[in-house]
């Protein structure tokens, strides 16, 4: 590829930064378009969270800085750049996702000059640890969103790898934290689930 000469190594460090970024683009995702046409990739899925932080911030259990949630899922999750998607019910993959996502942490938000390295690593981990309002609303609005699409699609991905209620039901735990709405929502889609056979009912 050809590079221009880039003279400011601050600049010179961000343009690499968003070059690699580019790379988010061809992580795919278990997850279906809302059209069954294809898989999503997952910075299709940042983009669609951070809409959707915008549009529903006023179902968010508590006062959010909306700007601050939308920096934080556009971030989430760049790591997938180098440690992959982790489909959420995969147990053994599950296992050590933590140590890689740390390990891409570091490389990735490690090409920015250090005050944004610092700044971005920072909102990754409060994603991450869900203890502020804004990251329990931003994991509220990434754990549904699967939940939605798959609904959408007669339970593409969990029919494919036999997920059961029991399993979204756990995993969907936090959702009622950031916003009792979507809680409420959840809920009401694996009742609907249920009754038309899409899961089986195994808690």
């Amino acid at each position: 590829m050809n590079r221009i000469l880039i003279e400011d190594v601050s600049l010179a460090r961000q343009i690499d930064f968003l070059i690699e970024m580019d790379k988010l683009k061809g992580v795919e995702r278990r997850s279906p378009l809302v059209d069954g046409s294809r898989l999503e990739n997952s910075a299709e899925h940042s983009w669609h969270l951070a809409l959707m932080a915008m549009t529903l911030v006023g179902q968010a259990n508590e006062p959010v800085d909306l700007a601050r949630v939308v920096r934080m899922l556009l971030l989430h999750d760049i790591v997938e750049i180098d440690a992959g998607d982790t489909y959420a019910y995969d147990v053994n993959g599950n296992l050590d996702k933590a140590d890689r996502e740390q390990l891409a942490a570091t490389r990735l938000f490690g090409l920015l000059p250090a005050n944004q390295t610092a700044d971005f690593r920072v909102l990754w981990e409060e994603f991450e640890a869900r203890t502020t309002p804004e990251a329990r609303f931003a994991n509220a609005l990434d754990r549904f969103m699967p939940l939605l699409h798959n609904y959408l699609n007669d339970g593409w991905s969990w029919r494919e790898h036999g997920v059961t209620a029991g399993q979204i039901r756990r995993r969907m735990e936090p959702v009622a934290e950031g916003s009792a709405a979507l809680g409420d929502l959840v809920e009401a889609i694996l009742a609907d689930s249920l009754q038309r056979g899409l899961l089986p009912d195994n808690s």
